[in-house]
């Protein structure tokens, strides 16, 4: 049944994102690109795939991620809905984060020194800025843009030898978080929050954007952030938090770990005046059990019945897109990648999107032991 359903949403995936080819050589290609990046290879690029299509030498399939005529923005707009007809949910989430791809050189588009969360330092690397989608159904991926550093956009020649477009100048991560968000916003996605960790929440401009959408949200903040209070006095976040009794804290799980149950000690304690009708806005606070000093915390906005478990349970969600990372990574050949160019990068990482978001819809309708969908067209 698992290869049943797998195959069956191979073709409906590849159905769905033919009109976005203008020549069948490259619509054919594209489904043995995610064929191969779902493949057991121990390296995924444009030799091992050419490979394992048959073809004699990678031309073919560097030809599809550089040169050839489709619409990749469209596809990534197919993927979006893909993902939402099977996994989505009015109580949905949408959660940003980045992660760095490590290369070498200095003309892959975007490449510089620069912090890597993914390895814990700065390193020579591209990041890329991501917008993943999870309800009780799944998660996936679904949109992204490549960061550009100021040194970047400064040197216009440089840009185009990595053929980058002359338009794109220099746009802050939450602002391409922002424009994400929006052109979710503007296919009709459904979800319920946003969330998004301290990279993103410390900034107060995305914040006050997705107040100004009226687009409830959970985003780290950092210690020494400032915030309104009640009584509207401005007061640090961790000094906030310091002056709660033991009673305001309770235990919860807000879902499974590698380790067993994340459990984590929360409270949380109300912010601002003049809330608007059937709104709220809180700060949030996650504890560690075994070092009391080890606190996060948490900017809310949201429905005014927001339980202090729902908000807990919001801010935990954010690790689904890590997990998507790691998924991408090991089963579609998402940093697998050795291209340089703008078009490129986003050619090959929408297509490992795409190719990622098969594999998580498959799970979801195995593990509900739902049939093959019919393909469509």
């Amino acid at each position: 049944m698992v290869v049943d359903v797998a195959v069956a949403g191979l073709d409906r995936v590849h159905a769905r994102i033919g009109g976005r080819f203008s020549r069948s050589e490259s619509r054919s290609r594209a489904r043995e690109y995610l064929l191969g990046l779902t493949a057991g290879l121990e390296r995924k690029n444009g030799w091992t795939l050419a490979e394992r299509a048959g073809e004699v030498s990678p031309d073919g399939m560097q030809r599809l991620l550089r040169r050839a005529d489709w619409d990749v923005d469209g596809v990534r707009d197919d993927l979006r809905g893909y993902v939402v007809e099977y996994l989505g949910a009015k109580d949905g989430v949408l959660i940003v984060d980045d992660t760095g791809f490590l290369k070498k050189g200095t003309r892959s588009a975007g490449v510089q020194r620069q912090y890597s969360g993914t390895a814990g330092r700065t390193e020579n690397c591209q990041v890329g800025v991501f917008l993943a989608y999870a309800s009780d159904r799944g998660h996936a991926l679904i949109d992204r843009e490549l960061y550009l550093p100021e040194s970047w956009t400064a040197d216009r020649e440089r840009c185009r030898a990595a053929d980058v477009p002359d338009e794109v100048g220099f746009a802050t991560k939450p602002r391409q978080a922002m424009a994400m968000i929006e052109r979710a916003l503007a296919a009709g996605v459904p979800f319920g929050w946003v969330t998004a960790d301290e990279a993103y929440g410390q900034a107060k401009y995305p914040r006050f954007w997705l107040e100004q959408h009226d687009i409830a949200h959970v985003v780290a903040t950092r210690v020494n952030d400032t915030l309104v209070t009640t009584d509207f006095r401005q007061v640090r976040a961790d000094d906030l938090v310091a002056g709660l009794p033991a009673r305001a804290w309770r235990r919860l799980s807000v879902g499974a770990g590698a380790h067993g149950p994340r459990e984590y000690d929360w409270a949380r304690v109300p912010l601002r005046i003049l809330w608007e009708p059937g709104r709220g806005h809180w700060l949030l606070a996650r504890r560690s059990i075994t070092d009391p000093t080890d606190i996060a915390y948490y900017v809310c906005y949201g429905p005014r019945r927001s339980t202090l478990l729902d908000l807990a349970w919001i801010a935990g969600t954010r690790w689904r897109i890590e997990e998507c990372f790691q998924q991408a990574k090991n089963e579609a050949g998402l940093d697998h990648y050795q291209v340089r160019s703008w078009r490129a990068w986003y050619a090959h990482i929408t297509l490992s999107m795409l190719a990622h978001a098969w594999l998580a819809v498959t799970r979801s309708l195995v593990a509900k032991g739902e049939a093959a969908p019919a393909t469509q067209a």
